[in-house]
């Protein structure tokens, strides 16, 4: 950890002291907003989560205030973040499940939201998905959960399909455990892995790099280096001739080929009703960790085309979006 952030996390221990769950009356509550990424990749979430606030009664600037923090893929900067929310002594903090480990280090008061969690019970972000216990709870995609149905797409696909090369951070465990699952089912479908761990944005290129010619496709487990950097792996995949395949929406509608994954923007919506319960006296520790129900395909035919890739009509037949 660098001797800034070390001192900011030292400085917030000391200083850090329990916070009531209830807002204060006569006081404007605040939320301290750590966004992993950009403010640019992340510009539908805050839209989202602002307006399931204002859905709550909860308007930005009048009844409420929100600090917003940007780490920028540097999951070194969650500690620094966090210890500065402690000084702002804000009432909630709104993050995803990569920061909280880094969160709850620094306090162990502040209720904790996570809009969206890899795998929260996997990596011991909570005691149980129906009581979480301390102060964190938030929402979880399961995301190994959905491993075989990416696999499964993939195959549908490409008839020819055989290897596939999958990226994770080694940084964060939500993305190595799925890395992990998603070998296994790969490998008992018959398929080659070929496994590319980053831990920066450097070892983007030469991970791609070493994945051409080798692999049939793309796939990135989802965490704040490879969000914040997602436009450079959707570029270097496909000018290796490398289709990908993604968690989430917005990488296909920056050119990926496709995604499978539940509606990100709706899970910032719907973390503003863990907001809304903390603020009003739930302690954060009594509200289950809900999971999606809908989960969505969706196919970028502009890119299909830039790559000569036809798909299958029985699988444009299911897709929720088609990107032409």
């Amino acid at each position: 950890m660098k001797r800034r952030a070390f001192i900011a996390l030292l400085g917030a221990i000391a200083t850090d002291f329990p916070f009531p769950a209830r807002a204060q009356p006569g006081k404007t509550p605040t939320i301290g907003f750590l966004g992993s990424s950009t403010p640019s990749a992340w510009s539908q979430f805050v839209s989202a989560f602002v307006q399931g606030l204002s859905d709550l009664g909860w308007i930005e600037g009048k009844t409420i205030a929100i600090e917003y923090r940007w780490a920028d893929g540097r999951e070194e900067r969650y500690p620094e973040i966090a210890a500065e929310f402690v000084r702002l002594k804000v009432d909630v903090i709104l993050t995803v499940g990569s920061a909280v480990r880094a969160v709850k280090q620094v306090t162990a008061n502040i209720p904790t939201v996570f809009a969206v969690a890899t795998d929260p019970l996997g990596g011991g972000l909570v005691q149980s998905l129906a009581r979480p216990g301390a102060n964190v709870t938030g929402s979880s995609i399961q995301s190994p959960d959905l491993s075989g149905k990416r696999v499964e797409i993939l195959r549908e696909a490409f008839p020819g399909f055989r290897a596939l090369a999958i990226m994770a951070n080694a940084h964060y465990a939500g993305a190595v455990s799925e890395m992990n699952e998603m070998e296994v089912i790969s490998r008992a479908v018959g398929l080659k892995v070929i496994k590319l761990e980053i831990q920066r944005a450097e070892d983007i290129a030469p991970a791609i790099e070493a994945a051409k010619g080798g692999a049939d496709a793309l796939y990135a487990c989802g965490d704040s280096l490879v969000n914040a950097n997602r436009t450079r792996i959707i570029t270097l995949a496909h000018a290796a001739r490398i289709p990908t395949m993604h968690y989430e929406r917005e990488y296909v509608a920056h050119g990926g080929l496709m995604s499978y994954g539940p509606n990100y923007p709706d899970l910032f919506r719907r973390a503003a009703k863990f907001v809304d319960k903390i603020l009003r006296g739930t302690k954060p520790g009594d509200i289950p960790v809900e999971q999606p129900t809908k989960f969505e395909l969706v196919i970028n035919l502009k890119t299909a085309k830039a790559l000569g890739i036809n798909v299958p009509p029985s699988l444009l037949a299911r897709a929720d979006e088609v990107i032409e």
